[in-house]
């Protein structure tokens, strides 16, 4: 027997009408609420949604023209602009249904005791319902990947030769397939760059997911990435597909990519080679359609020499290969990039009208900018939420690490500035290995790269 789905009200003042309905539509319908008086139909629909309310066109004595069923039509769109109405018309009234349908009405049933009839009108009347959300669905979807996708793009189009260059490579893969390595520092503006490289492909109307693998627990990995069955394992509650497979027919972005230890960069692998996952519980694949684009601020090829990243892996990521030039190498794009965080933190915290004076202009072209465009960011946000006059004269720029940790006094007690650069001086020695930096600092690698966010290393 077919599993029974949607819910109908049904108003009627016909009482024999009403349990008839109830029989006919109980066997196909989860649920079916019935009133006689249409002046309950309001405080009706603020308890409870319907999927199909179906509608007598004629309550009063002698009424036969549907202006009451058009009114509370109208009456119910008002409290739900995609409530789907299905008219009752009296037997043979063909004008009148048909006026129905001009005035908005999903569909008609005439009143007989055809119960096929009757029933097939309303399953089809529900799955046009159905298939009306899914679309209004989408659309809310894609609205929002739009406005996801076109979140500070203009970082990518700056005035130096080197992100020019950027630019045109971009654009002139964006219509491939190729998988992509994205290599820079950190706060270069990787992830700004794989959007955009999403946004001018074939596959922008689909999701663009990053997956942050810097961030994701290796007792995770599996279940996050691949999904898992119903009880593969205590926590596995219910199914779960994995993001690859939620990705697929899009772009997924893989994040600090060289943090992934060898055991599961051959997991990977697998999955990268044959275009299925395995969800953790299952022996049965699952296709996936999904393309790869990858980041990291690490130097794979020494990490390959080392032994510490596949050398298979990094050739099945790196179909083309982007290296974003750090901020310091590129400082005629500070103005540009500067006014952009201006207006976009002026518009956050309704100070409009701001302005850098040639000086603060000249403060920022100054900076090495360690921590690049993040650290830009966050540095133009703190101007202005501390702005009190419309000119920025004054920037308060980061003056570095202290020359040494070794200091018998140091120059401030400041714990976070302490812990900042404790963080930066352990990345330097192991060349940014975050595993590496971890162990150096007795913390687990997720602590680690919440705490690089933190402080913008």
């Amino acid at each position: 027997m077919p599993r029974k789905e949607g819910s109908i009200l049904i108003v009627d003042d016909n009482n024999d009408l009403l349990i008839a309905l109830r029989l006919i539509l109980g066997r196909s319908f989860e649920r079916i609420d019935t009133i006689r008086n249409p002046n309950l139909i309001p405080s009706t629909l603020e308890k409870q949604a319907y999927d199909l309310i179906l509608l007598d066109m004629n309550f009063k004595a002698g009424q036969v023209t549907g202006n009451e069923g058009i009114f509370w039509m109208n009456k119910i769109r008002e409290k739900d602009p995609n409530a789907s109405v299905v008219f009752i018309t009296a037997y043979g009234d063909v004008e009148l249904a048909i006026r129905s349908l001009k005035e908005g009405a999903l569909d008609f049933i005439m009143k007989s005791w055809d119960e096929q009839k009757i029933l097939s009108t309303l399953l089809g009347a529900y799955e046009l319902r159905k298939s009306r959300m899914e679309v209004s669905l989408l659309k809310k979807k894609q609205a929002h990947l739009t406005r996801e996708l076109e979140k500070d793009l203009s970082i990518c189009h700056c005035q130096s030769p080197a992100m020019k260059d950027l630019d045109q490579m971009v654009a002139k893969i964006a219509g491939t397939d190729a998988s992509v390595l994205i290599l820079g520092e950190n706060g270069t503006g990787k992830e700004v760059v794989a959007r955009e490289i999403h946004r001018l492909s074939e596959r922008r109307n689909e999701i663009f997911m990053k997956t942050d693998l810097g961030a994701l627990p290796e007792s995770l990995f599996e279940s996050e990435l691949f999904g898992h069955t119903k009880g593969a394992f205590t926590d596995a509650k219910e199914e779960r597909d994995g993001r690859f497979v939620i990705a697929s027919g899009g772009t997924l972005f893989l994040d600090e990519i060289g943090n992934l230890p060898p055991g599961l960069q051959s997991k990977l692998l697998s999955v990268l080679q044959n275009n299925e996952v395995y969800p953790v519980g299952s022996s049965v694949p699952t296709p996936i359609d999904v393309r790869v684009i990858s980041a990291t601020n690490m130097p794979l090829q020494e990490m390959i020499e080392g032994r510490n990243f596949r050398e298979d892996l990094y050739y099945r990521i790196n179909a083309i290969e982007i290296e974003i030039p750090p901020l310091r190498k590129r400082l005629e794009d500070i103005p540009v990039l500067a006014a952009f965080f201006l207006q976009k933190y002026s518009e956050q915290y309704r100070k409009s009208g701001l302005k850098l004076s040639d000086s603060a202009l000249e403060q920022l072209k100054q900076h090495p900018w360690p921590g690049n465009i993040r650290e830009l960011e966050h540095t133009l946000e703190k101007a202005v939420i501390l702005s009190e006059k419309v000119v920025i004269s004054q920037i308060s720029l980061s003056t570095g690490p202290p020359s040494s940790l070794k200091q018998s006094t140091p120059a401030t007690l400041n714990l976070e500035e302490h812990e900042r650069e404790v963080i930066a001086q352990a990345l330097r020695e192991v060349q940014g290995n975050i595993s590496a930096a971890a162990k150096i600092l007795g913390i687990n690698r997720s602590t680690l790269y919440q705490k690089m966010k933190k402080y913008g290393l």
